[in-house]
């Protein structure tokens, strides 16, 4: 059994019936869209808190609930990384608050947050990465949504 030398943690954000995304820009590379989350740090006392210090530093947001919905493995030099793929819902968000390190280095990109419609056909319309987690949002939207509490108006 490989070691885990890497754990994140990315949220799946509903605010209402959208889907609170970032959107990556970089010189040389495509536009593309990643979920709120990163690495989880030695001072997390658990992965559901590392979750929320990135929803904060990311967005200055708050969640309301969190519920741990897939994992995703991926092969790294020296082991495996984890990604703990959690379903939450936004209740706060103040842009002019948000501290990650990531805003104050130009060099490292865009980082603009997004809103999407909470559907199948958008997210599989977006390029969201990682391929398999645009995948299992796309074929698991109602199931989501209802582990949310919120049932989805239908297009």
């Amino acid at each position: 059994m490989a070691d885990i030398i890497k754990r994140s943690a990315r949220a799946i954000l509903l605010d209402g019936d959208e889907l609170v995304l970032i959107k990556r820009t970089k010189q040389g590379r495509d536009p593309y869209w990643v979920t709120v989350g990163g690495g989880v740090e030695e001072e997390d006392a658990t992965i559901e808190d590392a979750l929320r210090r990135e929803v904060f530093e990311e967005l200055g947001g708050t969640l309301e609930r969190a519920e741990l919905v897939h994992l995703i493995t991926d092969e790294l030099e020296g082991g495996v990384g984890i990604q703990h793929i959690f379903a939450a819902r936004l209740v706060s968000m103040d842009l002019a608050v948000r501290t990650g390190t990531e805003f104050s280095k130009p060099e490292r990109g865009g980082y603009e947050v997004v809103r999407i419609p909470f559907t199948a056909q958008a997210v599989r319309g977006t390029n969201l990465m990682p391929p398999e987690l645009s995948q299992f949002i796309a074929a698991n939207t109602d199931a989501l949504a209802s582990v949310l509490g919120t049932p989805l108006r239908k297009a």
